[in-house]
C-alpha cells in the first residue's frame, strides 16, 4: 500500500500514543506534544494514554482524541512505549493508512527505534523529512463456528491458536488454499508475520524473516512428531487451521486478543488488504538492530562482567 508523500514528509498533525509506565514516561509525552507544538505542529493526545498519565491541567494544551480522530485527521502517529504499544498502535491505525514513529520506554524495541535520550534530536530530523518509510504486512483472521464468522481480528506480529491452561496438547488440521496439509498434535501452532518472525515465533524455532519478505511462517508449538518443522508459505495463500480435538484452546492476536475456541472451530486467515508504515530514521538498519538486540557475536561474561 503506498503512503501519500506529504503525510511522512510534511506532517501538519502529529498524534502521540503511549503507555504510562512511569513519571520519566508521561514526562516525555508532555515534552515532546510541547516541542512539536513549537515547531507548528498540530498535536493530538490518545485519549487512553491522557488518561492514563493523570495529568490534565498538563494537558489541556492539547487535543485529546480516540483512535478514529487520530486516523481521520493525524498526518502520522509518534508511538511512546514498547513493541506491545506499537502492536496496538498499528492494529488500531492500519486501516487509516497513519505512519508510525516508534520510541522505546521497554525492554527490547524490535520496532520502536528511538531511545528516549534521543527523542527530541530524532524530532528534528522527522521534521525535516529525513525519517524512511517502511511498510508492514498484517494477517486478517475470522473465527468460524457452526459455518458463521463469530470474530474478526488483524495481528501485525502473530496470530497464535494454542492448549490453553489445561495443558493438554490440541489437535488441529491444516489448509492452505483449501488443501489438506497435515494433522498435527502440538501445544499450538504459531502464524507469524516478518515483523512477528523474531518475537515468540523465533523462541519457538521459528527463522528471522526480514521485513522487506512477505512471507508467512508457520511455526508448531512442541509439536508430538518431531518431524512438523516450520514452514514458510508465500502472502496470498488462504490458511485455515480446524481445531479438531481441544479442551480449553484459545487463539491469540499478538499476545493481546484472547478468544476462547470450541471444537471444530475454524480459523481462516490470509494478508490482509491493509500494511501498517513504519518511519525510521537516518541510518537505521534492520541487522545492526539484530545485533544490538540479540546480542549477535558478543562475548560471554564471568559473574564479575569482564570478557571470558
Amino acid at each position: 500500500m503506498n503512503f501519500p508523500i506529504h503525510a511522512i514528509r510534511q506532517p501538519r498533525t502529529i498524534a502521540i500514543i503511549g503507555k504510562y509506565q512511569s513519571r520519566k514516561a508521561s514526562d516525555a509525552v508532555i515534552a515532546l506534544a510541547g516541542y512539536l507544538q513549537d515547531r507548528g505542529v498540530s498535536v493530538f493526545i490518545e485519549r487512553e494514554t491522557a488518561e492514563n498519565m493523570g495529568r490534565p491541567d498538563e494537558l489541556s494544551r492539547w487535543m485529546v482524541c480516540g483512535f478514529m480522530d487520530i486516523g481521520a485527521h493525524a498526518d502520522m502517529a509518534i508511538v511512546v512505549g514498547g513493541d506491545g504499544t506499537m502492536l496496538n498502535a498499528a492494529r488500531r491505525l492500519a486501516r487509516y493508512n497513519v505512519p508510525l514513529v516508534g520510541v522505546n520506554q521497554g525492554r527490547l524495541g524490535f520496532m520502536t527505534d528511538i531511545a528516549r535520550k534521543d527523542l527530541l534530536a530524532a524530532m528534528d530530523l522527522l521534521l525535516d523529512g529525513q525519517f524512511k518509510p517502511e511498510s508492514r504486512m498484517l494477517l486478517d483472521a475470522e473465527i468460524i463456528r457452526s459455518h458463521r464468522a463469530i470474530a474478526t481480528n488483524l495481528a501485525l506480529n502473530d496470530i497464535v491458536i494454542d492448549k490453553g491452561a489445561i495443558g493438554r496438547m490440541i489437535e488441529y488440521e491444516l489448509f492452505i488454499n483449501s488443501e489438506f496439509i497435515s494433522k498435527q498434535r502440538a501445544d499450538g501452532l504459531i502464524i507469524s508475520t516478518p515483523t512477528g518472525s523474531t518475537a515468540y515465533a523465533l523462541s519457538a524455532g521459528g527463522p528471522i524473516l526480514h521485513p522487506a519478505l512477505t512471507g508467512i511462517a508457520l511455526v508448531p508449538l512442541c509439536p508430538h512428531a518431531l518431524t512438523n518443522r516450520p514452514v514458510l508459505v508465500d502472502d496470498h495463500v488462504e490458511i485455515e487451521v480446524i481445531v479438531t480435538h481441544a479442551d480449553d484452546a484459545r487463539v491469540h492476536f499478538d499476545g493481546q486478543v484472547t478468544l476462547n475456541l470450541n471444537r471444530n472451530d475454524t480459523i481462516r486467515l490470509h494478508r490482509s488488504e491493509y500494511s501498517i508504515c513504519f518511519l525510521h530514521p537516518p541510518g537505521y538498519s534492520y541487522f545492526a538492530m539484530l545485533r544490538q538486540k540479540l546480542h549477535w557475536g558478543e562475548r560471554p561474561t564471568d559473574n564479575d562482567g569482564s570478557q571470558l
